[in-house]
């Protein structure tokens, strides 16, 4: 067996039998391959990120947390070349660029047969010019829209002056290739649009940022049409509508 259906594999032999650990003896004997690559195929998995821990002690091995792992995932050789080009575009410039590179290590490994020799294929024939956004500002951005803090800004305008700010953050748009922090300005109170790769240096805070409406802040800009992209469509909970009371009888 290959190492890349043997990954998969392995995290599904894993899954199986968990909570219960699966010795590397029991895992070489079913892949008929070496302790030794076993092993190596274990460290592989954990710094890709998958959740796999060694368990000591009697009756110790190695298991998994179901929880924290994809279900088995199918994919077409069509879905697989579109999850490249769609990995591809999220090069080190975009938000969340570390994690989507664990990411695709995961889906990667979840790949067999033609979805994923397609998937290899269209990985060689893709290549990108290099970032221009800091990846200490990328990081500084992520944090304080996951944590909903103030982030103090050192932003260079389109004229180049350049400036400090303190924003509130309330999403991220994306258009023509670029990203954009947008966020309340405290200095100019009104909503605007923070182009990353403008950005000279970013440092999050402790302080607590009131929420703002990610189409609040975009309304009568240049950007005020933009719109969820329809893959993340999936990803948005359905929004609740209370129930009405029953009319009361007359």
């Amino acid at each position: 067996m290959i190492r890349t259906p043997r990954l998969y594999a392995l995290v599904e032999e894993l899954r199986a039998a968990a909570p219960r650990p699966l010795t590397v003896a029991a895992l070489a004997a079913r892949f008929e391959v070496s302790t030794r690559t076993v092993q190596r195929d274990l460290q592989a998995l954990m710094e890709a990120g998958v959740p796999v821990r060694a368990v000591t002690g009697r009756g110790g091995g190695w298991a998994i947390d179901p929880a924290m792992t994809l279900p088995p995932i199918r994919f077409t050789a069509e879905e697989a070349s579109a999850l490249v080009a769609a990995l591809a575009a999220a090069d080190a410039s975009a938000p969340y660029a570390g994690a989507v590179r664990t990411a695709s290590q995961k889906i990667a490994a979840s790949m067999t047969g033609p979805a994923s020799t397609a998937a290899q294929q269209l990985a060689t024939r893709i290549v990108a010019l290099p970032a221009r956004t800091a990846e200490s500002v990328r990081t500084a951005v992520e944090r304080a829209l996951t944590e909903g803090t103030v982030l103090l800004l050192s932003y260079v305008d389109a004229s180049g002056q350049e400036s400090e700010r303190a924003v509130e953050p309330a999403g991220l748009l994306t258009a023509d290739g670029k990203w954009y922090l947008i966020a309340w300005c405290r200095t100019r109170r009104a909503g605007r649009g923070f182009r990353l790769d403008r950005v000279t240096a970013a440092t999050p805070t402790r302080e607590k940022a009131p929420p703002h409406e990610l189409s609040a802040l975009l309304h009568g800009s240049a950007a005020a049409g933009a719109q969820q992209p329809g893959a993340l469509a999936s990803l948005t909970p359905t929004p609740r509508h209370p129930r009405r009371p029953p009319a009361p009888r007359p």
